[in-house]
């Protein structure tokens, strides 16, 4: 199988039925000896973090991942065997159903592995599952093979033959909604008739007795309790539809010993839970529609009031059918529901009722809503509030925030001599606004520091702006008004004379604490900084344009297997494939900033390390 074709652009592996205490590192151990590793990621609850009970491992070669789903399928980790399969990641494929095969009534000593290797003989196999609940299996299951062909040839030979002395059914895997329309039509040929309501004193003799004038019957049944009575219902089965008809029109509401029996056609459980639930919705959408603007909701009512006048306050607005103060336990909840006949009714209720003082209170008074309404409704103004809170402008300096989906780095300062430092706790002046004629006061925030960033911070803000290619261009006007504060804040502090050589650069002004007319001064302009390459030995200099040009199978092999593995086996030749699949997990641009920061990448390191340390002390421990 070609795992490189378009179903497998990346080698990528899903891997299922994990334990929830299984974590990457876990899976890095396992996988690692198949083939170099790009990342692993154990798939997990939003809110509470547990694992979802699946993984997806994405290999550098196909080859690897190939290598892997060949070996490792059904390897137990934590206790359970996993399940491995090609990540595929367009739903519309992997729920079309081609090459979809299902068994069923196997025998429960069947599991993923038995199953793989009884059908692996009849194709390439993409999935294979054995269904379970918390007590075993549930005797069926499903395998998909990569052809329909393979699928046509498993059921042509599987079909009604013997696993573990069980006689299995195999058959092309159909949705329910096909299988639903299919029942259907067979269920209007229907032989087998459903009779309920006809005493104890009934048994599978007497039963047969009364049917059997209307055609030969196969089989007759009662149902009894453990006691050995009839539960009041039972089946016949006659051998012909016509027949299984007749009795159904002529018995169905006659009396048998006294009682009214029921007898219509025999429907499975969830057949009739799902013909309930039609009948329920049907009636329940009738209610609604029949009280659709006539119903009304009337709260904080006095806990005097009752039914009777509650009717008796309404009743000059149009004919009530109903009236009813909502109690609990004798007591009323301030809430309660007046009915009109008609919508008209209804509304001049609304308009002359609502506000009105009733005893000692206020009624509100509306059309009364559904909880599933009520809950839209209020969903959707608090959806509208939300984008009308950020539609709202910022403040130009300080709290200034950029349209949604734009990245605003912070503004880097040119590294100067005359940097200003204070050895006291300054507040920063906050220039005013346009729209405020006042200057505004100092916020109460600490220290102000020199307006100095090192060069290496400004390489840094270079390289994520550079390799970042999702990141849209700051707007014109944002850089405006950045540049608007810098030059704000820099006209508070007065300019230094010139110092000596090698005197200390400080200044103590006054003005810092007083607001004084803003001078006219140049603005500060921010040093061009080419673009920061990372050096590695031996290696061609790599920089953020470069990883950006590159497709993304390559990204990660320019940055690990070409830079960081050489430097990180330098230092732990051992750990050296295990760390670097670890830090792979970083995004890249965070990978070019560690590369180009040593110090920064032997702490990331020597943290990855730790954590590989503990989980080894922890896999002992358990042993």
């Amino acid at each position: 199988m070609n795992a490189s074709g378009p179903g497998y652009p990346l080698a990528s592996l899903y891997v299922g039925d994990l334990h929830p205490d299984v974590t990457e590192a876990m899976l890095y151990e396992k996988f690692s000896p198949a083939g170099p590793i790009m990342s692993i990621r154990v798939c997990r609850d939003v809110a509470t973090r547990r694992s979802l009970g699946y993984a997806y491992i994405n290999f550098q070669q196909p080859v690897d991942a190939e290598r892997a789903l060949d070996t490792m399928n059904f390897e137990v980790i934590k206790g359970r065997p996993i399940r491995i399969m090609w990540s595929q990641r367009d739903p519309g494929l992997r729920k079309s159903g081609v090459g979809n095969v299902f068994i069923k009534n196997l025998d429960d000593s069947i599991d993923n592995k038995a199953l793989y290797d009884t059908f692996s003989a009849f194709g390439n196999i993409l999935s294979c599952k054995v269904v379970c609940d918390e007590n075993g299996s549930r005797g069926y299951g499903f395998v998909h093979f990569e052809t329909h062909e393979a699928a046509t040839r498993a059921i042509e030979t599987m079909n009604g033959m013997l696993l573990n002395d069980r006689k299995v059914f195999v058959g092309h895997f159909k949705s329910r909604k096909e299988r639903e329309a299919e029942f259907g039509a067979r269920a209007m040929e229907f032989t087998n008739v459903y009779i309920k309501n006809f005493g104890d004193d009934m048994d599978d003799d007497r039963l047969r007795e009364i049917f059997s004038k209307f055609g030969k019957t196969l089989s007759v049944k009662v149902m009894m309790d453990n006691a050995g009575r009839s539960k009041g219902f039972g089946f016949v089965n006659f051998e012909k539809h016509e027949e299984a008809q007749k009795a159904v029109a002529d018995m169905n509401g006659k009396e048998i010993n006294g009682r009214m029996v029921y007898v219509g056609r025999a429907q499975k459980r969830l057949e009739r839970q799902s013909e309930l639930k039609r009948k329920f919705e049907q009636i329940k959408q009738e209610r609604v529609s029949r009280y659709q603007g006539v119903n009304l909701y009337v709260k904080n009512l006095d806990d005097g009031i009752d039914d009777e006048r509650l009717r008796k306050e309404f009743s000059p607005y149009g004919t009530i059918t109903s009236a009813k103060v909502m109690t609990e336990g004798g007591h009323s909840k301030g809430f309660g529901f007046v009915c009109f006949s008609s919508p008209e009714e209804a509304t001049k209720a609304v308009t002359e009722m609502n506000g009105r003082i009733v005893s000692t209170k206020p009624l509100y008074v509306a059309l009364a809503q559904r909880k599933e309404e009520r809950k839209a409704i209020l969903t959707n103004q608090y959806m509208q509030r939300l984008a009308t809170m950020r539609a709202l402008p910022g403040p130009i300096l300080g709290s200034f925030q950029p349209p949604p989906g734009y990245f605003l780095p912070p503004i880097p300062q040119p590294q100067t001599r005359a940097a200003f430092y204070s050895p006291s706790p300054v507040v920063p002046v906050r220039p005013a606004t346009r729209w405020s004629a006042q200057p505004s006061r100092p916020p109460p925030t600490p220290i102000l520091r020199a307006a100095v960033q090192p060069r290496r911070l400004v390489s840094n803000i270079s390289t994520m702006r550079q390799a970042s290619t999702q990141v849209p261009h700051v707007p014109p006007q944002a850089q405006r008004v950045a540049n608007i504060g810098t030059q704000t804040i820099s006209s508070r502090v007065p300019s230094s004379p010139p110092v000596p050589r090698g005197a200390p650069q400080y200044k103590y002004s006054s003005a810092v604490r007083n607001i004084q007319p803003m001078g006219h001064l140049p603005p500060v302009l921010t040093p061009q900084v080419g673009e920061p390459a990372v050096h590695v030995q031996g290696q061609e200099p790599l920089t953020a344009s470069m990883l950006a040009a590159a497709p993304p199978q390559e990204q990660k092999q320019m940055i690990a297997g070409e830079r960081l593995y050489p430097l990180i086996h330098a230092m732990h030749p051992s750990l050296a494939g295990k760390i670097t699949g670890m830090l792979l997990e970083i995004d890249n641009s965070e990978l070019l900033l560690l590369l180009e920061s040593p110090d920064s990448l032997h702490a990331k390191i020597e943290e990855a390390v730790a954590v590989l340390q503990a989980h080894q002390a922890t896999e002992v421990s358990h042993k």
